[in-house]
């Protein structure tokens, strides 16, 4: 499919390995590239202030949504909200922002994570790749040229699939990737545009120069460490943003904006393992003075407006998540004065706007129905069959047979691959989480989407070497993931979960162990009976843990794994081991893999 490219004026283009884009600008869609006039305004000698009102909107945490459609349970979205997704959606909202504001007097960014996440994202990365020879261009690109961003920032996510696919990508699209904190390791240069500078005009003669500066998340140097180590560095949001903002405002910059991969909280999931704060934005905006305003993505939270005051300013900065996938729309409306002989900006609100109130855009469905269709066909192929029915639903609270086949698959691949070695003949034993609670094997025919619904993540697989004492401290750490329950109490499964604000995908269940969680003790006191074949664990006992390679690069903050032995590493994704080993079985029988091996208790008795 052919596509015609915007030139962006004052960008050098990105080719082979890192370059330094020293300043980014350019002209977004709908807006004049004529100088500014030099000036002020036209119609100064007239009363009253002169002003200037434009809109930002801004999505984030795309993961290759396009359609509202879930490949996975091969039908259109749909959650309990009622949400939609997808950049059809997304599509036919700033369609109607545009219409009311005026095109020139709008632009449209993003804040990453876009190339990973659905079954289309994948397609496209690995089944038919970009980075082919006479390759497809990306439907994440198609789309988002279509409906014409200006920018976006990295997220981490886009470096699941290797610096060439994300190369490749941003050759694609007719706007910038940003990343002022994504540097060479050798040169310590950008590795990507810092930023790029758009210019509005406005009716008063003097353009208004806006600064959309991306940073992305120092979390990949972990996360993605097989694919960005030796090769790009990613230090914290706040001394780049510190670097970049005054040099924005230098150039001439009335308006910054800051594009974040990076969740407002100040935490991070990583604990020491991290050494930058993972969730910087609202530390941005508090330190850093001379931002306007924060898109936020990464925590997939939704944030319509959130004002932090600058320490050195005392101005608010003001800060908007959208929801994830496309589910929300950002708005940053700016209200702008003439004073002075240049623009300030005298008012900034935000608000979001929700995609489920619009139909999906026909010029984009149109555009990506042949990708669509092509995914759709894949993802519905037989692999094999099942000998019965198999759900996640209560995967949470109980050791249920769809999660003890992901772990099965995943320690007997580690098995078969320490065989002949010197660690052949210590035990294995595998960690998995429950994923996705709608995730289910059907009785009869298993397609491949039902086997990637239970691994919607691209994570890797890892052995790593740990005694039984480390064992009894990671399931302790798991453990907190139950709400305390005394005795007696009613019990309500839909309220036994997510303590602390963990996400499923932070409880690991560990296969080959028999071990009881007392939920009516406190965390970090919970593990009782902890068993390797009848037999209570010796605290000095060595196991080999088969592991995914974002909990043994810190994520969840998990403790021991990290520091552990790394003994085996694969760079295929444990979905498509998962899909291999059912195409190679032909049948699955939990029978043959199957067995409660953890259950939850208070005072000794079984909580189910």
């Amino acid at each position: 499919m052919a596509f015609d490219r915007r030139t962006f004026i004052g960008t050098t283009a990105a080719t082979g390995a890192a370059v330094a884009l020293a300043g980014a600008t350019s002209t977004p869609a709908g807006a004049t590239s004529t100088p500014a006039a030099a000036a002020g305004p036209q119609d100064a000698g007239a009363k009253g202030p002169r002003t200037y009102a434009f809109t930002v909107m801004g999505t984030t945490d795309l993961h290759g949504n396009v359609f509202n459609w879930d490949y996975f349970t091969d039908k259109e979205f749909d959650d309990k909200a009622h949400n939609d997704v997808g950049l059809a959606k997304i599509s036919t909202l700033v369609d109607q922002v545009r219409a009311e504001k005026g095109r020139c007097n709008t632009l449209l960014i993003d804040a990453g994570d876009t190339i990973q996440g659905t079954q289309l994202s994948y397609y496209y990365a690995k089944v038919d790749p970009i980075t082919a020879r006479r390759g497809p261009v990306h439907p994440m690109a198609q789309a988002m040229n279509a409906i014409g961003y200006d920018a976006a920032a990295l997220g981490n996510h886009e470096f699941n699939y290797g610096i060439p696919v994300l190369r490749k990508f941003e050759e694609q699209c007719d706007f910038p990737l940003l990343g002022a904190n994504a540097l060479d390791a050798k040169t310590l240069k950008p590795a990507f545009a810092p930023y790029s500078m758009h210019r509005l005009r406005t009716p008063h003669g003097r353009d208004v120069k806006v600064a959309v500066l991306g940073l992305t998340n120092p979390g990949i140097a972990l996360w993605d460490k097989a694919n960005v180590q030796g090769k790009m560095t990613f230090p914290g949001l706040e001394e780049q943003a510190a670097k970049y903002v005054p040099r924005l405002r230098s150039m001439g910059a009335d308006v910054v904006i800051v594009s974040a991969h990076s969740g407002s909280s100040g935490t991070s999931s990583y604990g020491d393992q991290l050494p930058y704060v993972e969730n910087a934005a609202a530390l941005v905006a508090e330190q850093v003075p001379g931002i306007d305003a924060i898109l936020v993505g990464h925590a997939h939270t939704e944030i319509p407006e959130y004002r932090v005051k600058n320490r050195a300013t005392g101005k608010d900065v003001v800060l908007s998540e959208p929801l994830k996938w496309g589910q929300r729309l950002t708005l940053f409306d700016f209200e702008l004065v003439w004073e002075k002989g240049r623009w300030s900006v005298a008012k900034v609100a935000a608000k979001v706007l929700n995609s489920n109130t619009v139909a999906e855009d026909a010029k984009i469905t149109r555009l990506l129905s042949d990708e669509h269709r092509k995914v759709v066909a894949y993802v519905n192929q037989v692999i094999g069959t099942s000998v019965q029915a198999m759900s996640s639903a209560e995967g949470p609270v109980k050791d249920v047979p769809i999660i003890d086949l992901i772990n099965h698959v995943q320690a007997e691949t580690v098995r078969t691959a320490l065989a002949g070695t010197e660690w052949a003949a210590l035990p294995v034993l595998s960690q998995a989480s429950c994923f996705s609670r709608t995730a289910a094997i059907p009785a009869g025919q298993v397609t491949i989407r039902d086997a990637a619904g239970l691994y919607p993540f691209e994570n890797t697989m890892e052995a790593r070497l740990l005694t039984g004492a480390q064992l009894k401290d990671y399931l302790e750490y798991s453990a907190r993931y139950f709400v305390r329950t005394a005795p007696g109490d009613a019990v309500d499964p839909a309220k036994l979960t997510n303590a602390e604000a963990i996400p499923d995908y932070n409880y690991d269940a560990v296969y080959g162990l028999s071990y009881d969680i007392d939920i009516a003790q406190p965390a970090g006191s919970r593990i009782s009976g902890l068993s390797f074949q009848g037999k209570a664990v010796d605290p000095a006992a060595q196991f080999v843990l088969a592991v995914n390679n974002y909990r043994a690069s810190g994520g969840g903050n998990f403790p021991h794994v990290p520091q552990a032995k790394q003994l085996w590493s694969n760079s295929d994704e444990i979905r498509n081991t998962i899909i291999q080993w059912v195409k190679a079985k032909g049948t699955i029988d939990p029978a043959q893999f199957a067995s409660v091996d953890w259950r939850l208790t208070r005072a000794g008795v079984p909580v189910f």
